[in-house]
């Protein structure tokens, strides 16, 4: 069955795409004209794009952190490109913006279920990302999908969108607000492994003790000192790299602990998330 090509429909594909107009043209001319089965070719193309480029790195993109309106749910989604010529695109950054509003509408459970959800009509965000990849030529992916629920959540985004925190502490009140907004943002300049002591994985706490074992022998330690001295190089990392016992980067008579309850005596933090790019 012969059909005609028209310059209206080429561009209506690439509108509905964003694909390129030679790859519209090639898509619409190899479906015959079905404008639904040249949106597919061009999935597939974009498929294949995306398994070639497999092996590139993709450390640029968009990093976004959202809470709802109770601050009671937040979450942080990474879009990630290989080059900040396409991350700093309007284009790129307000479509990880709606993935976001996505995100937090819905609160999947995993960045699986994120993928399968519809982005547009029956476009899913999964689908999305991989017209990005037909349209832009680069490895676009949906790297990072992180959630925090608690009593009220604080968010913040490191400039350039390089960086999403949330944290979440465990009273309310708008009078908390600063306090969240200045821990999410000692998060994004101090990167803790975590917490608290207690919530540091004990693979890098066996690590740390090695380390500090191994300091100390090649400083010419006894062997029977070599314990009690990697456990105290060990409260030092706690110092370091705890968020509640990090020094307050704001105000070094504080840590973040004391910094909360000089503002409540019962004000502390339950969980933080931090994604950056890299």
């Amino acid at each position: 069955m012969s059909f005609t090509l028209s310059a209206t429909d080429v561009k209506n594909l690439r509108d509905a795409t964003g694909a390129g107009m030679m790859d519209c043209k090639g898509a619409l001319t190899e479906a015959e004209g079905d404008f639904e089965k040249a949106i597919e070719i061009l999935r597939k193309k974009g498929q294949k794009l995306s398994v070639k480029r497999a092996d590139r790195d993709a450390k640029e993109g968009v990093v976004i952190a959202a809470v709802n309106p109770e601050k009671t749910r937040g979450i942080i989604v990474k879009l990630s490109s290989e080059t900040d010529f396409v991350s700093k695109n309007e284009d790129f950054i307000n479509n990880t913006k709606k993935i976001a509003e996505i995100a937090l509408k819905n609160y999947p459970s995993s960045l699986e279920e994120l993928l399968k959800l519809p982005f547009e009509g029956t476009t899913t965000i999964g689908e999305k990302t991989t017209d990005l990849v037909a349209a832009i030529g680069e490895k676009i992916e949906l790297t990072h999908y992180e959630k925090l629920e608690a009593p009220q959540v604080e968010f913040y985004i490191h400039m350039g969108n390089k960086a999403g925190v949330l944290i979440g502490l465990n009273k309310v009140g708008s009078q908390f607000a600063d306090a969240g907004k200045d821990a999410a943002m000692q998060v994004a300049a101090m990167k803790p492994v975590a917490l608290d002591k207690g919530d540091v994985d004990s693979t890098i706490i066996a690590k740390e003790i090695e380390i500090g074992k191994e300091q100390a022998r090649a400083e010419g330690k006894p062997e029977a000192m070599l314990e009690k001295i990697a456990m105290g190089k060990l409260e030092k990392f706690y110092k370091e790299n705890t968020l509640l016992n990090q020094q307050f980067v704001k105000d070094g008579s504080h840590t973040i602990s004391s910094y909360l309850k000089s503002i409540d005596k019962d004000l502390s933090i339950i969980g933080f998330k931090h994604v950056m790019l890299g």
